[in-house]
């Protein structure tokens, strides 16, 4: 019999395995920028019931393995194979998204501004805001953080020394990019909530539907992202600087 443990952590058991993690997000549970409560606090604040939880979590983990998408471990990659799956996945599918957003709140907003304007006009400043941020946010990976990493990955691999970090420690980055992330999850549950979840108007025409459609994909496509990077990347990165800069005063201590 499988066993869920209902104190530990949202993130622990979702790294334990994929099948947790996308039961849990179905069931509108946050794994990654609300992944630190226990589990049996994360289902009170959504409203379920924990017997049901657990009852539809070890339904997944019953399946049998995971799909080929979710087989990979990303916690047995290195730095440098995390950071080019992020980029490829994930940051080319907000590049995609992001405008064709944009281009579809204004002809939703045009189309039904006279029954729904308030609601519409309402979300979409917060995802113009929300997407000025992530842009934002991939640049600074992309052009400083992630290069660092690579760098970083490439000489524990040789045995050499870290390359300089202009800001003193890799920590220092990734507290900024965690504390964005914190900011995107709370705009991801303003927007799901003032829609209702996403539910539908009886008036909404086919734009409006691959509207909502696509704002659940970004939805579910950064809490993948930020999990990734939150629970897996930074970490390691933080633990490795950590251990090499251990070895390196360790070999001052013996000179």
């Amino acid at each position: 019999m499988i066993t869920i443990d209902v104190d530990k952590p949202v993130r622990v058991l979702a790294l334990e395995d994929p099948r947790i993690r996308a039961a849990l997000e179905a069931m509108g549970i946050d794994t990654c920028c609300g992944g630190g409560k226990p589990l049996t606090e994360a289902v009170r604040e959504a409203g379920l019931e924990i017997d049901a939880v657990r009852a539809r979590l070890h339904e997944a983990m019953a399946r049998g393995k995971a799909e080929p998408e979710t087989k990979r471990d990303w916690r047995q990659a290195s730095l440098a194979e995390l950071t080019d799956h992020i980029e490829e996945k994930h940051h080319a599918f907000l590049r995609d998204i992001l405008p064709r957003l944009a281009d579809r709140f204004a002809k939703v907003v045009k189309a039904h501004g006279k029954r729904h304007g308030d609601m519409l006009t309402e979300v979409q400043r917060v995802f113009a805001g929300l997407r000025k941020e992530i842009e934002a946010h991939l640049m600074k990976e992309e052009q400083i953080l992630f290069p660092y990493l690579r760098q970083m990955s490439a000489a524990i691999a040789a045995c050499r020394e870290l390359p300089p970090m202009h800001c003193g420690s890799v920590a220092n980055p990734i507290r900024q990019m965690e504390h964005e992330h914190e900011n995107a999850g709370a705009v991801l549950s303003a927007m799901r909530e003032r829609t209702s979840g996403y539910d539908l108007p009886d008036d909404a025409c086919p734009t409006f539907a691959g509207l909502y459609e696509d704002l659940r994909a970004l939805e579910a496509d950064l809490h993948e992202h930020i999990f990734l990077e939150n629970n897996i990347l930074f970490p390691k990165a933080v633990g490795m600087e950590e251990k090499s800069m251990g070895r390196v005063h360790g070999k001052g201590d013996q000179l």
